[in-house]
């Protein structure tokens, strides 16, 4: 599972570096696409093959579905892991964080992990202590404990 906040550097040829706990993760192959939020998302293989079967199931005459399937899919590059553990982010996905080198931060998601700026991050960050808004975020997860019988 990709978990944690990382701070890596990608270099001034493109190439971004993977925590090390991240690495064996992506052995099987991944892919790197654009995000929602103004992030990359890097997914396994195994786990963009289920969003690629999810896209491919939606009704293509829905405007919205078409455009997620431009969003994902016309954005999204295999990559691999090299030898020093880093992974190629394309020109385009590079531009569209705004960022030719420099640091980044790293953000695992569970199945996936996000790739931002450390401004765009921040932001994220400053909107995740909302604490009013966070109560509302907790109201809607069950954390109750079931009862086995």
């Amino acid at each position: 599972m990709f978990l944690g906040q990382f701070q890596h550097n990608l270099d001034d040829k493109g190439r971004l570096m993977i925590p090390a706990r991240y690495r064996d993760l992506l052995a099987a192959g991944a892919f790197i696409t654009q995000g929602f939020d103004k992030c990359l998302m890097v997914m396994t293989d195994a786990y963009f093959k289920e969003v690629y079967e999810r896209i491919n199931n939606m009704n293509m005459a829905d405007a919205s579905a078409r455009m997620l399937r431009r969003l994902i899919l016309s954005n999204a590059y295999s990559v691999e892991v090299d030898k020093v553990g880093r992974i190629l982010v394309p020109q385009n996905l590079r531009e569209f964080l705004g960022i030719a080198s420099g640091e980044l931060t790293v953000a695992g998601q569970g199945d996936y992990f996000e790739v931002w700026t450390p401004a765009d991050w921040k932001s994220q960050m400053d909107n995740l202590q909302d604490v009013e808004a966070n109560q509302q975020r907790f109201a809607t997860l069950d954390l109750s404990k079931t009862v086995s019988s």
